[in-house]
């Protein structure tokens, strides 16, 4: 009988945005993306750093651990290749399907290799291929704390699938069981990215951008032509190849065909000047995302029959159609866990491993959980890399003087408590802005966070105001719902008001994160508006920074005006 693992390592290695996760005994020690330690944004390198942190805050060594959980299983990718060799009996997808059969066995002979390099990392443990989508929803069931829940899971690709349908069921030994799975070629991650690239952005990491840029166009220019590229069915949908030519997992391969070009525009460079013809395409690209993923809700709810949905996968990070989920009212509530891509699969298979061990111990430390990652409050800070930096101790109540400085129009970087899991800076590696401020976002984009003009930033409210300013009609605790927004924040605070109406939200509950709760309070006793702008601690192109020397950096290269870094005022 196979021994049950009390020390399971969950791994995200060596595709990209690199992660690990551990539990104990199930409970969850830690979790954090190598990005934030390494300084190198999307890394697919094995996260060492990270595994030495969470070794580090368990008091264990690596030949102490008993299982490591990797988000892939080589076996099937490999069974796409005969799929893939059939297509060449259609003339749509003739050209590249033996491209695309041997993309897909070196993929498989790939991973296979991963794994056999992480068994040598650990010396006493099980390796553990689980398979990716299964990966994701247990993230996202897990996460929510439901006993029960529709799981939708949407990304790019994991292994073969692109999109699954499951019921989760459990609080304490998390199940997800498949009900329905779409495969690739049909994915809608693949067709954003194809879109991104085009538009002069990178694939898997400007996305957002995209969603940004479209609330600025006209999806009409380009709405047949994307109704015909991502065409529905009843169970789902499927992408013309046509317009979006088969994967091939081989480079060299473009992702939009000379029709698309034809019909849309040319290739973007990334220093050519946008035009509305780039806006209108991103505003029918954006579209058909959020139709599309709609219908996927309605196909969940029919199949699970569930009341409440947890969604996961890379196109839930798509925060405008996570709130056309909730405004179609298909489900009483939604869930998006704090880190939906791949990262957060860390997490979904070290659970899979627990759960498939038999283990007599519930899960803890996962459910309703985002600040998993290294805190540093009892270090000692040298400064002397940064001549230019001063430093004093606040002798006085620090959220009463942080809401004091924001309402006086400083912006300000905070560093606080562990690192946030997933894409959303939640209050711990933040900066912060009051919305009151004239110009804010022009002064943000252009000389604080080096980005397009277009970008919108993201308000936190305290949770029990939120109704006040925000049409969702549920908690939105890790920023990953757009909302519709009240007639009272177009008049108080339409700085966070994006062009399409909405904002990207998170309601703070005292609860969640005390420190951010008493500045928003204390900065609403003095504004009347308990509503807080919040971005990432970080420049355009930089990881979140997850360490104190990262968060100086920020600071001395950037127009941030101070930072408070674990109650020390920082200035220039």
């Amino acid at each position: 009988m196979m021994r049950t693992p009390s020390v399971v390592l969950g791994l995200c290695s060596y595709t990209h945005d690199s992660s690990a996760a551990l539990l104990v005994d199930g409970e969850l020690v830690g979790f954090v993306e190598e990005e934030r330690l390494s300084e190198q944004k999307h890394t697919k390198l094995y996260p060492s750093r990270a595994i030495e942190w969470l070794l580090g805050q368990a008091k264990l060594t690596a030949a102490e651990v008993d299982a490591v959980a990797y988000n892939f299983q080589p076996a099937r990718y490999l069974a796409e290749s005969p799929a893939a060799l059939r297509r060449a009996l259609s003339p749509a997808t003739r050209e590249r399907s033996l491209a695309r059969a041997h993309g897909f066995a070196k993929v498989a002979v790939r991973t296979q290799r991963r794994l056999r390099i992480l068994g040598r990392q650990f010396p006493s443990a099980r390796v553990a291929p689980i398979l990716h989508h299964r990966a994701h929803q247990l993230t996202a069931f897990a996460a929510s704390g439901w006993d029960e829940a529709a799981v939708l899971v949407v990304d790019s690709l994991g292994e073969r699938q692109t999109t699954t349908i499951a019921r989760g069921h459990s609080t304490h030994r998390p199940r997800t069981q498949t009900l329905e799975a779409i495969n690739d070629p049909a994915s809608l991650g693949y067709v954003y990215g194809a879109v991104t690239e085009h538009l002069g952005w990178r694939r898997g990491d400007e996305e957002g951008t995209v969603m940004a840029l479209a609330a600025l166009g006209d999806p009409a220019r380009f709405r047949h032509l994307f109704a015909q590229a991502v065409r529905t069915t009843a169970t789902g949908f499927r992408i013309n190849p046509c317009y979006f030519p088969t994967r091939t997992l081989t480079s060299g391969y473009p992702r939009t065909s000379r029709q698309f070009v034809a019909e849309t525009c040319p290739e973007r460079h990334p220093s050519e000047p946008l035009t509305d013809l780039h806006r209108d395409l991103a505003a029918a690209l954006q579209e058909r995302t959020e139709q599309v993923m709609v219908h996927l809700a309605r196909r969940a709810r029919v199949l699970t029959g569930s009341r409440r949905l947890c969604v996961g996968g890379g196109v839930a990070t798509n925060c405008v159609s996570m709130g056309k989920i909730i405004e179609a009212g298909i489900f009483d509530e939604v869930f998006v866990p704090p880190a939906p891509g791949d990262a957060g699969t860390a997490i979904g298979a070290a659970l899979a491993v627990h759960v498939d061990g038999r283990s007599p111990r519930p899960l803890a430390g996962v459910a309703r959980s985002c600040y998993l990652g290294p805190s540093y409050e009892d270090q000692p800070l040298d400064l002397t890399p940064w001549p230019g930096l001063h430093q004093k101790t606040l002798s006085i109540e620090t959220a009463e003087f942080l809401a004091d400085q924001l309402a006086h129009g400083n912006i300000v970087g905070l560093f606080q408590g562990a690192v946030e899991a997933g894409p959303r800076a939640l209050g711990n590696r933040s900066i912060l802005a009051s919305p009151l401020e004239p110009g804010v976002v022009e002064r943000l984009n252009a000389t604080v966070k080096f980005r397009e003009p277009f970008r919108p930033f993201a308000p936190m409210v305290l949770a029990e105001r939120a109704g006040e300013f925000f049409t969702l009609g549920q908690q939105a605790p890790y920023m990953s719902m757009a909302s519709g927004v009240t007639d009272k924040a177009r008049e108080r605070v339409p700085a966070i008001v994006h062009a399409n109406g909405t904002s990207r939200l998170q309601t703070v509950t005292r609860s969640q994160n005390p420190s951010m709760h008493a500045v928003l309070t204390a900065f609403g006793r003095r504004t009347g508006v308990p509503v807080l702008i919040n971005t990432s601690l970080n420049v355009k192109g930089k990881p979140i920074c997850g360490t104190p020397e990262m968060a100086l950096g920020c600071l001395a290269n950037s127009g941030l005006d101070a930072l408070l870094l674990e109650g020390r005022w920082i200035t220039k």
